[in-house]
């Protein structure tokens, strides 16, 4: 397989431009690794116009893809978490090609998960929680049970990851497996919301009780990265937290994080006079 792929990764691995060539292959036939592919050719670059370029191939009846992937991609991948299987595909790769060693470099980052990279992963999946938690309470309580369901399904599975990361480790695809082996009694939570024979109001009103305490005891962890970043100046203008580069990934989800960590007394509102009589700015301190 790799003797007939050989002529696509050679062209690009004499490329100045490329960092890595790796080479994922399917091992089962049900494998979900490779998205039904029987070889994913993953090249990272330095620099591209397109940050994302896909090719795929047929050879010998098997079929294979080509990705081509900007190093800001990948990184943004990596920290944000927004293409899960790149770390399975880092992790099971065979390196073809390594340019002054920045695969050997990635696979170690990957495996160390250095604590600034935990942190802040800590506090996106954090900041979904909230998200999550609260919109689904909200629903809850206008008795709208199905989509408050829906999020607090979701909310568990961000609990999940954050417990993943809180405990030095990665979240896989499959998050679940791993959790009931790390933190039983999230696993055991996700077990009573999907399988109990109780209503669901009855379930959701249980696991709200039981979620609060879990998502309190993890306040913080989750938020010590914003904390941290907020802590650097005396007060902050919403615009100006959205627009600090290390705090855009927040993006959606910031709003109610800040309204949590409020509640919470971990930040207060600063009040800031403007033109206007008995109008205010609303800035906002981390205490």
């Amino acid at each position: 397989m790799e003797d007939i792929l050989r002529p696509i990764y050679q062209e690009r691995a004499s490329q100045s431009n490329t960092l890595g060539v790796l080479l994922i292959e399917k091992k089962q036939k049900s494998s979900h690794i490779t998205d039904s592919f029987d070889v994913i050719l993953l090249i990272v670059v330095k620099e591209a116009e397109q940050p994302l370029f896909i090719k795929h191939y047929t050879y010998d009846n098997k079929k294979a893809a080509m990705h081509v992937v900007a190093e800001s991609l990948m990184q943004e991948w990596l920290l944000l978490g927004t293409n899960r299987r790149i770390f399975e595909w880092v992790h099971e790769a065979k390196i073809l090609f390594d340019r002054n060693e920045y695969v050997a470099d990635l696979k170690t980052e990957l495996r160390e998960f250095p604590f600034n990279g935990r942190k802040i992963k800590m506090g996106l999946e954090f900041a979904k929680l909230i998200r999550r938690y609260v919109d689904g309470k909200a629903l809850f309580e206008s008795k709208q049970f199905l989509d408050a369901y829906n999020h607090v399904v979701h909310s568990l599975h961000h609990l999940a990851r954050l417990a993943v990361i809180e405990n030095g480790l990665h979240p896989e695809l499959t998050v679940w497996h791993q959790v009931k082996q790390i933190e039983p009694e999230i696993f055991k939570l996700y077990e009573e919301l999907v399988n109990s024979e109780e209503t669901l109001e009855k379930r959701l009103e249980l696991l709200f009780l039981a979620s609060e305490f879990m998502i309190h005891s993890r306040t913080t962890i989750g938020s010590s990265h914003l904390l941290e970043v907020l802590s650097g100046k005396e007060h902050w203008l919403f615009n100006e937290i959205m627009n600090e580069e290390e705090l855009i990934p927040y993006s959606v989800d910031l709003a109610v994080l800040l309204e949590y960590l409020i509640e919470k007394r971990l930040i207060e509102v600063v009040n800031i006079e403007t033109k206007g009589h008995g109008v205010f700015h609303r800035c906002y301190r981390a205490i």
